[in-house]
């Protein structure tokens, strides 16, 4: 086959697949309007959908069994958890601790499920139909991505690559010379997340963002340009915050959020997942307002400020000249 027409071929799928994953979202977020089970919508939906199905061989898509065990697994921790502690410094250090432990015990791909374990101690999440919501979304996403993997046959040669930077980026580090950094932003965000009241400086996919930043700075695409992160993040969750307080949370605004955060990504020129789940976090809102994308920008701020710390170091710059 012509390598241009495969190109413009592959192009055109890639669209179709963003088109596919912003209509799941969208079915999922109509199915929780009629259920009355709004948690089926939870942010982090949006970046493993879009993930999965637009990279149909990605790492995260190649782990079946891991996207629905870890999220859900997660889920009913942070539930377990809320049910028992009130959010405070420690509570929120735990369960950040016990998410980590988790992927690295099960040696997961799936960071994400990070985020889905912290939510429901961020919000006072207590109900266990939300571990319920994730494994059933996330079942169907399964199902959704191998029904895609059968009709999208791809030759061998592309199925798999080693050196592909998102699948290096969605593994599990081996080098921790980072940790000390990545806990430091970790106790000074959730501090200041306590002392304000303003949880969302430390909102639960900011730490799945924290992670493949600091473990994963080789191959992670914005750590060249961390100035776009808080840009990408702030704007999109206050276009999360408009499309919820104009058209509530139905189907319609969570696909224009996805659409929306696509469209940020693209003019930061960044493959950036996590930032869809930021569009998606007035969703699990009561009442979303302005102060949501200026905690978010706060957040996303100081991470930045503590990357380009940890990066302008002597030990690090070596490191990763290496």
């Amino acid at each position: 086959m012509d390598l241009s027409l495969w190109s413009k071929s592959r192009h055109f799928v890639w669209h179709l697949n963003q088109g596919l994953a912003t209509l799941y979202v969208g079915a999922v977020a109509s199915l929780a309007g009629y259920t009355g089970i709004a948690l089926l919508l939870f942010p982090e939906l949006g970046a493993l959908t879009y993930d999965v199905l637009t990279r149909p061989q990605g790492s995260w898509a190649r782990s079946p069994r891991m996207l629905i065990i870890t999220p859900t697994l997660n889920a009913l921790l942070g539930i377990l958890l809320t049910s028992f502690i009130h959010y405070s410094l420690f509570s929120v250090l735990l369960m950040i601790g016990i998410g980590l432990v988790v992927i690295h015990a099960l040696k997961s791909p799936i960071v994400p499920a990070i985020s889905a374990g912290l939510l429901p101690l961020t919000l006072g999440i207590r109900s266990w139909l939300y571990p319920a919501a994730i494994l059933v979304t996330l079942l169907v996403l399964v199902l959704l991505a191998q029904g895609q993997k059968r009709m999208e046959p791809e030759p061998v040669e592309v199925r798999t690559n080693p050196e592909d930077g998102d699948d290096l980026l969605e593994s599990l580090p081996t080098d921790f010379s980072w940790a000390g950094y990545f806990g430091a932003f970790i106790l000074i965000a959730a501090t200041l997340a306590v002392v304000t009241g303003w949880r969302f400086i430390l909102y639960p996919p900011l730490v799945v963002i924290a992670y493949e930043m600091f473990a994963h700075a080789k191959h992670c695409p914005w750590v060249n340009r961390p100035v776009m992160l808080p840009l990408a993040c702030t704007s999109h969750a206050a276009a999360g915050v408009m499309l919820v307080m104009m058209m509530g949370v139905g189907p319609l605004a969570a696909m224009a959020s996805m659409v929306v955060g696509m469209l940020i990504l693209r003019v930061v020129r960044l493959n950036i997942p996590p930032v869809l789940a930021v569009g998606l976090l007035p969703f699990a809102v009561n009442h979303p307002d302005i102060r949501l994308p200026v905690a978010v920008g706060i957040g996303t701020t100081l991470l930045t400020l503590i990357f380009l710390l940890w990066q302008s170091s002597p030990v690090t710059l070596q490191r990763l000249r290496a």
